[in-house]
């Protein structure tokens, strides 16, 4: 029993290590260039991910009422994004997300993006295997962590708005993400 929990305390140790930068740049299917593990969001704002980023970004009109009822407690969470720089899903939420992030004032070193494949034997996996146990399916999701624990997660769109989602995520409304029945832990 003690071993157990010792691998699983190592495993999330490693995979909540925020902060710390180790991603790769490979070719896409596209012809042009993926990330793929953790990175830091600034990465996005660069090219060749700027163009997608910035109009996506520029979009999204925030809900600044639902936004001031979570900030408080978003404050309390950290955040573990996996998304593709390949998948048109991550192209439209994340940038959205990091809206809404930044309109809270959330510390970026709460936050943790990982990049995943998207083609092969890896498809949708990290190449330090961060996705390990977390049972990524879709791109993008978004994993709430609260005192090392999963609280929810938001699952590649979602069910009403992100400001809404993540509102319901932190109030302890009952929140079911999309693809609740592939990502439900055990």
């Amino acid at each position: 029993m003690k071993i157990k929990v010792l691998v699983i305390t190592l495993l999330f140790c490693g995979v909540l290590s925020f902060g710390q930068s180790l991603f790769k740049e490979i070719d896409s299917r596209s012809g042009g260039i993926d990330l793929v593990g953790n990175f830091s969001p600034d990465l996005l704002k660069a090219t060749p991910f700027s163009e997608w980023y910035q109009t996506f970004y520029d979009y999204h009109e925030l809900d600044t009422k639902e936004i001031e009822d979570f900030k408080t407690s978003l404050s309390e969470y950290q955040i573990l994004l996996f998304m593709g720089t390949w998948c048109s899903d991550s192209q439209r939420e994340v940038p959205a997300l990091m809206k809404i992030l930044e309109k809270a004032d959330f510390p970026t070193a709460q936050l943790k993006i990982v990049g995943v494949y998207d083609k092969g034997p890896n498809y949708k996996t990290s190449p330090n295997g961060e996705h390990w146990g977390l049972r990524i399916t879709n791109v993008p999701t978004i994993i709430f962590l609260k005192d090392g624990k999963e609280v929810n997660r938001i699952v590649e769109s979602p069910l009403e708005t992100l400001e809404k989602d993540m509102a319901k995520v932190f109030s302890g409304e009952e929140y079911v993400p999309n693809y609740a029945v592939k990502t439900k832990s055990p």
